[in-house]
């Protein structure tokens, strides 16, 4: 492993975004000296990241396959008036198979190296001073640590969830894996349970909600949880792992891509999906651009069309939160979740992909009205809000 101080690209931060970043710098740029400092003793923390197989374009499926942990070939999603199986294959990261992955392909690539258990001092354009006193060089910084540094101004509301991973007496080997099981009591907003067989005996089951405030009761959920499993038909011996989470989802244009000259990545820098959560697709959009250039030639009309796509498609769905937490009563918001899971299957990949056409935006604003919906909830939300 390399004890270098100078580096072609600085990666503060050992989530996701990073992850993603390294493996195609990797790829792309392999005699690239790269280095990822990481707080903790481990990379990617303690999550399962999730996405459509549509959201990954040929070119990434050399770097990006080797993290993939899991693959379904479908899954459902459950209403009180509609159950859709959709038959499109549904992919996983896990933080373990992260940080295996990353930290060995960079320990293998001369010049690269994993800064583990090292605090950030200070971050410019083109150094990390660490909390010890060492000073790393770079050609180009990007800095993709946590959501919680996301601005606070945009701030609309928070998709929030604890997810526990049970170990089953009896394996369920034909289980569809349920993406939105929404026929539960809808407290605190828009309620659903969400269900991934990782083994024919292990599942992960999560409480996930889309609420006004960050508030979570994890004793009473966890009860819910594992009384959700008891219902569905598993059986559970016990807790293997256990992970939430409190994400700001937003009602404008947040998160700087760059800051000072340096490249801010992952939720701080607003690559993720306003209404959804989901980062992968818009992760993976950074770190092929990063793989794509030389560190000193980022900031060209390849940059600005990629942060012109990020920002236009995040505008449509900033618009569409201020509807959704706005414009409709908590306790139907519900019903405007069963309306979109009625549109056809590639509008709703192109959805989650945070790819939607110029038809599809219109498709859904033009299109059946949820419950609860009223004119005043509509001028309030079309109006600009004060955060």
């Amino acid at each position: 492993m390399s004890q270098n101080t100078t580096f072609d690209y600085l990666l503060v931060g050992g989530g996701l975004q990073n992850g993603l970043i390294a493996m195609a710098l990797l790829e792309h740029r392999p005699t690239a000296r790269l280095a990822i400092i990481e707080r903790d003793q481990r990379l990617g923390g303690n999550h399962l990241w999730c996405f459509h197989a549509r959201d990954l374009p040929p070119d990434a499926t050399g770097f990006v396959t080797p993290l993939l942990a899991h693959r379904w070939p479908a899954y459902q999603v459950m209403f009180p008036d509609l159950t859709r199986r959709m038959d499109v294959e549904y992919l996983g990261i896990t933080s373990d198979r992260l940080h295996e992955v990353v930290s060995q392909r960079v320990g293998a690539s001369a010049g690269s190296t994993v800064f583990f258990g090292a605090a950030v001092e200070q971050v410019t354009a083109g150094s990390v001073t660490l909390a010890d006193g060492r000073v790393l060089q770079g050609a180009l910084v990007i800095d993709s640590r946590g959501p919680e540094r996301l601005e606070a101004q945009g701030r609309l509301a928070y998709q929030k969830f604890v997810g526990l991973e049970v170990a089953l007496a009896e394996p369920r080997p034909d289980f569809v894996p349920r993406l939105m099981d929404a026929n539960v009591p809808q407290t605190d907003g828009y309620r659903f349970f969400y269900t991934l067989p990782l083994a024919p005996d292990r599942f992960l089951v999560e409480d996930t909600y889309y609420a006004d405030g960050p508030a979570l009761d994890r004793d009473q959920i966890r009860s819910d949880i594992l009384s959700y499993a008891e219902r569905i038909g598993l059986r559970v011996t016990g807790v293997v792992r256990e992970e939430s989470g409190v994400l700001p989802l937003t009602s404008r244009s947040v998160g700087d891509p760059v800051r000072d000259g340096v490249i801010v990545g992952g939720y701080a820098g607003g690559w993720f999906h306003p209404t959804t959560g989901y980062s992968f697709p818009v992760a993976l959009r950074l770190a092929r651009h990063l793989a794509s250039v030389d560190p000193r030639q980022v900031f060209g009309k390849a940059w600005d069309r990629l942060i012109a796509r990020r920002r236009s498609q995040a505008k449509y769905f900033n618009l569409l939160n201020r509807f959704l937490f706005g414009a409709i009563p908590p306790a139907e918001r519900r019903s405007a979740f069963e309306i979109f899971y009625r549109q056809p299957e590639e509008m709703v990949l192109r959805f989650y992909g945070m790819d939607v056409t110029v038809a599809d935006r219109l498709r859904l604003f033009l299109g059946r009205a949820p419950r609860g919906l009223t004119l005043r909830g509509t001028l309030a939300a079309l109006l600009p809000r004060k955060t």
